[in-house]
C-alpha cells in the first residue's frame, strides 16, 4: 500500500530523472543555433581558403577565443573589397554597404539576419560579452562601423590624393581589422594598438600594391540574355597616390595601355613600398623595445582617440611584455606584408611580375617561435 511519504519520494525521483534527461539532451544534441554557427564558420573558412589564403593561414595563430570573430571580420573584409568589382555601378554598391551597416546594428542588438557572417559574428560577440563584459563588444562595433564607412568612401576606386591619404585609408581598414581582433580577445593595451597601427598601415599599402595588376587590367564585359555585351562591371583603375605619380611622371592611361611597361611605374611602386617597409621596421623596433622593458621610442598619433583610451591603472613594463606576448599572433600580419614586399623587391618592384610565395607558413611559425616580426 502506498503512503503519501513514499509516493512523494517517488515523484521527486521521477522529476529528477526528467531534469537529468533534459540536461542530457541539451548537452548531447546540437541545437539549431549551434548548427547555424557551425555552418557560418564553415562558410567563412571556405571563403578565406579560396579568396584570402593569407588570412586563412593567419587565423591558426590567432588566440582560439578570437578566431570566430577573426574569421567573420576577414570574410566581411573580402566581401566589401570585392564590391567595386562585382557591382555594375556605385549606387548598387552603396545599397550593399547600407545593408551591411544595418546588419551590424542588428547583430550587435542580438538579432542577426540569417546570413553566415552575421551568425558567426553574433556568436563571437555573445561569447566576448560573457567573458569580458560589454565594453570590448562596444569597441568592436565602433571599429566595425568605421571600417564599413571607410570602404564605402572608396567604392569608386579613385587614386588616393597623397601617400598620407593612403596611410589614412590603411589605418581605417587594415589597422582597424587588427584593433577588432585585439578587442575580441580581449586585449586592451595602447601599446598593442600602436603596433597594430603601424602593421595595419603596412598591410593596407601592400593591399594597394597587390591590386595594381588586377584593377589596371581591362574589365570583363557583361553579357545579356542573348549573348550580346551590355556593358562592363568597372573601368580600369590605379590607386597609387597622385603625389607620388606626379613626382615620377607616371600617368594612369599609360598603365592601362602598357601595363608593366608604363614609364615611371616601378619608381612609383618603389616609393609606396618603401613607406610600407618603414612601418614594418618601426613596428619591429617597437617590439624589441617593449620586450626589453623600454618605451616604444615614439608617440602614438592616435593615443588620444576615445577608443584607444584604456584604464588609468598602473601598467608596468612587465605588463607590457605580457601584452605583447598575448597579442603576438595578431601582430604576425607583419610577416605576410614583409613576405610580399620581399617578393616585390626580387622582381625590381614590378607588381605584374610578383609570383605566389611558398615560404609564408614557415615564416609565420618561425616568427612566432622567436617572437620577432
Amino acid at each position: 500500500m502506498y503512503s503519501l511519504r513514499t509516493s512523494g519520494a517517488g515523484l521527486k525521483r521521477a522529476t529528477r530523472r526528467v531534469h537529468q534527461f533534459r540536461r542530457h539532451v541539451a548537452t548531447s544534441a546540437p541545437s539549431t543555433e549551434d548548427a547555424d554557427v557551425a555552418q557560418g564558420r564553415k562558410y567563412c573558412l571556405n571563403q578565406l581558403r579560396h579568396g584570402d589564403y593569407e588570412s586563412y593561414l593567419m587565423r591558426h595563430f590567432i588566440p582560439r577565443q578570437a578566431q570566430d570573430a577573426y574569421d567573420a571580420l576577414r570574410t566581411l573584409n573580402l566581401e566589401l573589397a570585392r564590391l567595386p568589382e562585382t557591382v555594375s555601378n556605385p549606387t548598387i554598391g552603396r545599397f550593399r554597404m547600407q545593408f551591411w551597416r544595418d546588419t551590424v546594428n542588428s547583430t550587435f542588438a542580438g538579432n542577426p539576419p540569417r546570413e553566415p557572417i552575421s551568425i558567426l559574428l553574433h556568436s563571437a560577440i555573445s561569447d566576448l560579452t560573457a567573458r569580458a563584459g560589454s565594453s570590448s563588444a562596444s569597441s568592436l562595433k565602433f571599429w566595425l562601423l568605421r571600417f564599413i564607412n571607410t570602404r564605402e568612401r572608396h567604392m569608386e576606386n579613385k587614386p588616393f590624393a597623397s601617400l598620407a591619404a593612403l596611410e589614412d585609408h590603411a589605418e581605417n581598414t587594415y589597422a582597424t581589422l587588427m584593433y577588432m581582433t585585439l578587442a575580441a580577445m580581449p586585449l586592451r593595451s595602447v601599446h598593442t594598438d600602436h603596433l597594430a597601427s603601424h602593421i595595419g598601415k603596412a598591410c593596407g599599402i601592400v593591399a594597394t600594391l597587390r591590386g595594381i595588376p588586377v584593377l589596371a587590367a581591362p574589365s570583363q564585359s557583361v553579357k545579356g540574355p542573348l549573348g550580346s555585351s551590355v556593358g562592363s562591371t568597372r573601368s580600369p583603375a590605379l590607386l597609387l597616390p597622385l603625389d607620388v605619380m606626379a613626382e615620377v611622371g607616371l600617368k594612369e592611361e599609360d598603365v592601362f595601355r602598357r601595363g608593366p611597361n608604363a614609364e615611371g611605374l616601378q619608381d612609383a611602386v618603389f616609393q609606396v613600398a618603401t613607406r610600407a617597409n618603414d612601418h614594418l621596421i618601426t613596428a619591429r623596433e617597437m617590439v624589441k623595445n617593449l620586450q626589453s622593458g623600454k618605451g616604444p621610442g615614439h608617440d602614438y598619433e592616435h593615443q588620444d582617440e576615445a577608443e584607444h583610451e584604456y584604464s588609468s591603472l598602473a601598467h608596468g613594463s612587465e605588463d607590457t611584455k605580457l601584452d605583447v606576448r598575448r597579442g603576438f599572433g595578431v601582430l604576425l600580419e607583419a610577416i605576410a606584408a614583409r613576405d610580399y614586399l620581399e617578393r616585390l623587391e626580387s622582381v625590381n618592384f614590378d607588381p605584374f611580375k610578383v609570383k605566389s610565395g611558398w615560404k609564408l607558413p614557415y615564416s609565420l611559425w618561425k616568427a612566432l617561435k622567436r617572437e620577432e616580426i
